[in-house]
């Protein structure tokens, strides 16, 4: 019997509204008058920096996630590398969330936090991207 990735496609309903309210910060600020490209407007640069990080990233991690989950089921492991996952993405976005996180600019502070945060959420990922190649090669000679 398959396992059903549950865990994944929890992981995929939240990056679907994640995603969609990065867009919308981004059509909103372009209702402002940029309709194409970014110009000079650092606020619009950082805004579809986050939106296209997400969409870069989330596509390729979601499918690996929810394959190594087919394989090995609905694990602590799973559900962990989902939670961290998300997590990641909340801080990289919130990191992006000022131009102290996206720009470097005017790191005083409380400011700091934000390239904290954007730091993070990469390293998040990372260690995701890690964990779930792991997983899948620590358990296909089992499932041979």
């Amino acid at each position: 019997m398959m396992n059903l990735p549950l865990y994944s496609a929890m992981l995929g309903a939240f990056l679907i509204v994640l995603q969609v309210v990065l867009m919308l910060s981004v059509g909103l600020h372009r209702s402002k008058g940029q309709f194409l490209g970014i110009g000079d407007d650092k606020d619009l640069e950082r805004k579809v920096r986050r939106h296209g990080n997400l969409a870069e990233n989330s596509g390729l991690f979601l499918v690996v996630i929810a394959l190594f989950e087919i394989l090995v089921g609905q694990t602590t492991y799973v559900m962990v590398l989902c939670m961290l996952f998300a997590v990641a993405r909340i801080l990289h976005a919130l990191g992006f969330a000022s131009l102290a996180g996206s720009h470097g600019e005017d790191l005083t502070g409380g400011r700091k936090a934000f390239a904290g945060m954007r730091a993070m959420g990469a390293f998040g990922t990372l260690a995701t991207a890690i964990g779930s190649a792991y997983g899948i090669a620590a358990n296909l000679p089992a499932m041979a």
